[in-house]
């Protein structure tokens, strides 16, 4: 029989190229922490605000712009939580369902993380201008110990992208400006998880899977200023990511043992979402605005992860499309000094029944508090802190290790995500030149 049919059919591996386990994000495994300033307001109103800070959800923000304006920011993502066991059974062939074993308590599996972010942007007259944002929007690092319950799914997890966006904005009248960037986007994952033996009483092997690419998507916006009134449209559109890797399957024996194999050449496609967003702000009073937005995410796209050969596999996901929803308000205290405040509702793309340990995602709450300090009439300074609440979800999804095969072995997952929360700090500097 083919080695490959005795591997998981790459498939549990594969999942871990974008489907890794995280907190601190917008939905699943998105992080939206891309702004210092947006941050404060729990990301309420970006689309319809101006400045380089505003890139990444809207190129219109930069059209009009009367001087050079840049943005730096850093966001500090602690995460706590628990994935926890409530059962899970482990069928060998031939054998009776039997308890996973392990730690039936995994805390804290996702890693502390730093997140950078960066936007620049160059007027050409008075009414274009040409920008570059510099973001990681899909990335984390995982670790769960090798004795884990959820060790089949999912044992250690890193993700990087790098998205470039030049984007052009212009203002066409007073009133509207329009936008367009194109996203230029690089993926470096590795990853790795447990393959059970046939007997029990065996140690478990491994495979590790390590890939890359680069992929391309487009973002468009436009803005509708009044007085007081600005409302943002804007669409990022899906991307197809093409990663390719290497695959190394080790510790397997007996019958297994020819599973055990490095391949080159590997190649995994799967889309991320596209977003429909729509801003506003509204400037109540000479102080205080009020902000509001909303986000449609297309991740029903994700509904599979496609393997080439030599594997040629569809991996179901089944995302969901899914929906956030942020209000905040900006007080200007004094010319120096504005205060933000924020909160954000986020439904998770996850859907019962198909979630697993790798990407134990759940509906969650966003509280922001922030401000910024106006250091001179070019340098500016934000602060923000986030707390993100997160509803305890069922683990659920089943999957199977060597699937097609006389040694298919499925793993009745029966877990939960409980206590999980994260805190979120993040800092950034604007400056106008």
């Amino acid at each position: 029989m083919s080695p490959f049919k005795y591997t998981l059919a790459a498939g549990s591996a594969l999942i871990a190229l974008v489907g890794f386990t995280q907190t601190a994000n917008a939905q699943a495994f998105y992080l939206q922490e891309q702004s210092a300033r947006g941050a404060g307001r729990a990301f309420s109103g970006e689309a319809a605000d101006t400045g380089s800070a505003s890139i990444w959800w809207n190129p219109a923000s930069i059209g009009g712009l009367d001087s050079g304006d840049a943005t730096i920011g850093v966001s500090a993502i602690l995460p706590s939580g628990e994935v926890a066991d409530n059962g899970t059974l482990i069928v060998r062939p031939g054998q009776a369902p039997a308890p996973v074993g392990g730690n039936g308590v995994t805390r804290n599996p996702i890693n502390n993380g730093v997140l950078p972010s960066g936007a620049i942007a160059v007027p050409l007259n008075d009414r274009i201008a040409l920008g570059l944002s510099i973001t990681s929007p899909f990335s984390f690092t995982t670790d769960y110990p090798a004795d884990s319950w959820a060790r089949y799914s999912a044992d250690k997890t890193k993700l990087r992208t790098i998205d470039i966006q030049p984007s052009i904005g212009v203002a066409v009248t007073d009133w509207l400006r329009v936008g367009a960037g194109l996203n230029v986007e690089y993926t470096d994952a590795s990853f790795g998880n447990a393959l059970p033996n046939l007997a029990a009483a065996l140690p478990d092997g491994h495979q590790e899977l390590k890939g890359n690419g680069w992929d391309f998507g487009w973002t468009a916006g436009v803005q509708l200023h009044s007085n007081r009134f600005t409302l943002g449209l804007s669409y990022k559109s899906a991307i197809e990511h093409t990663l390719k890797g290497d695959l190394a399957i080790t510790g397997l024996v007996g019958p297994l043992a020819t599973s055990n194999m490095n391949l080159s050449g590997i190649e995994a496609k799967f889309y991320t979402p596209s977003q429909a967003i729509a801003g506003a702000r509204f400037a109540a009073t000479d102080k205080l605005t009020l902000n509001a937005q909303v986000i449609r995410y297309g991740w029903d796209k994700f509904d599979a992860i496609r393997l080439g050969a030599p594997l040629n596999q569809a991996i179901p996901e089944n995302y969901r499309t899914s929906w956030s929803y942020a209000g905040g308000v900006d007080y200007a205290v004094s010319p120096k000094v504005t205060l933000r405040a924020g909160v954000q509702r986020a439904i998770t793309p996850t859907q019962d029944g198909e979630r697993d340990a790798r990407v134990p995602d759940s509906n969650r709450w966003n509280f922001g508090l922030g401000g910024s300090l106006n250091a001179s009439k070019k340098l500016s300074f934000d602060l923000a802190a986030n707390y993100v609440s997160f509803a305890d979800a069922t683990i659920d999804r089943v999957t199977a290790a060597y699937v097609g095969t006389a040694a298919q072995t499925p793993i009745l997952t029966d877990g939960e995500l409980r206590n999980a929360h994260a805190v979120v700090l993040s800092a950034g500097a604007r400056l106008k030149f």
